[in-house]
């Protein structure tokens, strides 16, 4: 049977992918009031089946067994090929099929591979789907946790060119700007988070805590009705490349206009590299924003500087890091830890379900990858380390997937990880991201634990110290809150008095795809 694709992710390093905080599929965008979703690029519509019955199930949709191999027999026969090539100038692997090929595809590899599989119903018919995306959005567990939630939250698809030029080249289309939301619908309320340097939001001169209020004219902050919301997410989330749209935003009591024309825009994944003087020793700090193709080279870099500089201690910033491939989390780990701190113990290891035979563990990674970036590192490659017992890290509830992953695996070494910003998001599973025919199809594999067998932080891994993300300051800056919570209570072991302003809660507005952790075939 040809090896299905082991992508990169956040809790399964090079194919492993966790599932994003907030649930699979649904648009980032604004909605109006009878639920209506605007949809940003590769982000599923809600699922739908046609009103017109065809029939009785076939033995097939009643029993997927009967179905057999989904790579050997399915995979890649499309009822619309592509042809040409991909955005590296690879063929596409297309084959003339069916819409049915694609769909028996999706039902086999889902009996296949699914961690719940056997949870999946067996009420939905395949001849009553036009779309292969709205048929995959039935085939999960509808089980509810104890407190009521979906089982399954992370169940998502993306657009195959959109998701590749995002993990191994690290290109989006938008604006290079992330917003945190107080919510969806109106009332809205909308801040800058992250502004990515030479980006169209950089040319306009946005800056983290600036405020939305106006898209292309309309009222964001208040708008609900279906023309209005239709208009916000043309602005917000652009299709296409070179459309200017106008923005009104405010900062302070001021307002100002920007106009920004969305654009293919390069994320820089590692950020703010510096080296801080402090009382008791020299302290490394960076950003850490994606576990992408990219960051591989970059978090090398980055621990060269370290080294050279001989720090003895590490802050590292992933609040805003949603997971990728678990290999460059494991990667990261090792660059912290060193080889004494964990030789022998692994970093992550997959449970699957009882169809799938053992896999190999994951261990903490000494040499490179070497996954295929525009800068990569040759594979082999020994990975620079600074042998800590202790690290620090900032987070948010976007922190999620590989970059828990992080965390939990280092503490299954012994290694005293001190969190501090908010509780994170709680993405103990993982995915192998599967293309087929222009889509790629994300459905939960597995489950990570660490080398203590503990995985169960499904409700998120809790904050050391309970600080709230400050948005007044740049990242990287001494002054900025959980910066300076973090070198405080590492020179005195005490918390930070808690802000006694009334703190409004707010998320992250991403992709799901972008929180995840991707397990990669080893080499």
């Amino acid at each position: 049977m040809p090896t299905a694709p082991r992508l990169l992710v956040s809790l399964l390093a090079a194919a492993l992918v966790l599932a994003g905080c907030g649930g699979g599929g649904g648009s980032p965008g604004a909605t109006t009031g009878s639920g209506q979703t605007g949809q940003q690029p590769g982000t599923p519509t809600i699922p739908t089946t046609p009103t017109t019955p065809t029939g009785g199930p076939t033995p097939e949709d009643l029993n997927p067994n009967l179905l057999g191999d989904a790579f050997g027999t399915y995979w890649n026969r499309c009822a619309v090929p592509r042809t040409g090539v991909d955005f590296q100038g690879k063929p596409f692997p297309d084959k003339q099929g069916t819409l049915l090929d694609e769909l028996k595809f999706l039902r086999a590899w889902i009996n296949e591979s699914y961690l719940w599989y056997n949870e999946v119903p067996n009420t939905f018919k395949m001849a009553d789907f036009t779309n292969p995306v709205d048929y995959f959005n039935v085939l999960k567990t509808s089980a509810l946790t104890p407190s009521g939630q979906p089982k399954d939250k992370y169940h998502f698809t993306y657009t195959t060119e959109e998701w590749d030029k995002l993990n191994e080249a690290g290109i989006d289309l938008g604006y290079g700007v992330t917003w945190k939301r107080n919510s969806s619908t109106a009332p809205r309320t909308w801040l800058v988070t992250l502004v990515e340097p030479g980006s169209p939001a950089a040319a306009a001169g946005l800056q983290r805590g600036d405020m939305l209020v106006k898209v292309d004219g309309v009222d964001f902050v208040n708008a609900s009705d279906a023309a209005s919301v239709t208009t916000i997410n043309a602005g917000l989330f652009p299709e296409t490349p070179g459309v200017a749209h106008r923005f009104t935003l405010q900062r302070g009591s001021v307002s100002y206009e920007a106009t920004m024309t969305g654009a293919e825009v390069r994320i820089d994944p590692v950020k703010h590299v510096q080296v801080l003087d402090t009382p008791t020793g020299k302290v490394g700090y960076l950003s850490f924003e994606t576990h992408n193709a990219v960051s591989e080279k970059e978090l090398v870099d980055a621990f060269n500087t370290f080294k050279v500089a001989g720090v003895s201690d590490l802050v590292l910033d992933m609040r805003y890091n949603g997971g990728g491939l678990l290999y460059i989390a494991s990667e990261l780990s090792y660059m912290i830890a060193g080889p004494s701190q964990t030789a022998g113990k692994i970093f992550a290891r997959q449970q699957y379900n009882d169809k799938t035979p053992p896999q190999g563990a994951i261990p903490f990674l000494g040499s490179a990858y070497g996954f295929s970036s525009p800068n990569p590192v040759r594979a082999g490659t020994p990975l620079p380390y600074l042998g800590l017992n202790r690290v620090t890290v900032l987070t948010t509830p976007g922190t999620c997937s590989a970059s828990e992953s992080v965390i939990n695996g280092l503490r299954g070494a012994d290694i005293q990880v001190d969190v501090i910003g908010s509780q994170t998001c709680g993405k103990p599973y993982g995915f192998t991201p599967v293309p087929n025919c222009g889509t790629t199809y994300f459905a939960i594999e597995f489950k990570s634990v660490n080398n203590k067998g503990f995985g169960d932080y499904a409700d998120g891994l809790a904050a050391t110290c309970q600080v709230a993300d400050d948005l007044s300051k740049p990242l990287g800056d001494r002054s900025e809150g959980l910066l300076a919570a973090a070198l405080s209570y590492r020179e005195t072991g005490t918390c930070p008095p808690a802000s006694r302003a009334r703190q409004v809660p707010m998320e992250l507005v991403r992709h799901p795809a972008r929180e995840i952790s991707i397990l990669t075939k080893p080499r």
